[in-house]
């Protein structure tokens, strides 16, 4: 694999490989995660919270569009595959949204399954960036720091809601 016409030359060249089914994952993740959004936005009670998740779909989307971007600047489709973590993520957030269906506490703990989702995005864009990098993918790189950039704002924003609102006791 690593010694194909296209990678012939290329910088850091063993890592294309990883480094394309990385992408393929991270593809699958987030199209599944588009899934678990529209769930937890209906499961949230707090409008900031709401519109948070609201907000984080519609960036999501443009997420899609800019990985099928960064495959395109490798000259490739862009194809997915199912991504595991991402999965697991998922389901737990669905227990959650059982388990605390009528508790004061569902948007924290949203909160927490989302944040989760975050951490996880962080860390995949995180290595994506860090490959496009070595392998002096400039176009890929730029993409990819700016879905990174994005993920880390809206993990601070989750805090945020969190600070502000969810984790607080309700006063009656």
């Amino acid at each position: 694999m690593a010694n194909s016409k296209q990678q012939q030359g290329m910088k850091n060249a063993h890592l294309h490989d990883l480094f394309i089914d990385e992408l393929r994952d991270i593809l699958g993740a987030e199209k599944q995660l588009l899934k678990g959004l529209k769930k937890m936005a209906s499961a949230a009670s707090g409008e900031s919270l709401k519109a948070a998740f609201e907000e984080h779909y519609a960036q999501t989307e443009e997420q899609i569009n800019r990985l099928k971007g960064v495959f395109q600047s490798l000259g490739l489709l862009a194809r997915s595959k199912k991504c595991k973590a991402m999965a697991g993520l998922l389901e737990e957030a669905d227990e959650i949204m059982e388990d605390f269906e009528d508790d004061p506490a569902l948007d924290a703990a949203l909160i927490a399954a989302a944040q989760k989702v975050e951490h996880y995005e962080i860390a995949s864009y995180g290595c994506l960036v860090t490959y496009a990098e070595l392998m002096e993918h400039t176009e890929a790189m730029s993409l990819l720091e700016e879905t990174l950039n994005e993920e880390k704002e809206t993990d601070s924003k989750l805090t945020q809601i969190a600070l502000s609102e969810s984790n607080l006791a309700t006063k009656k």
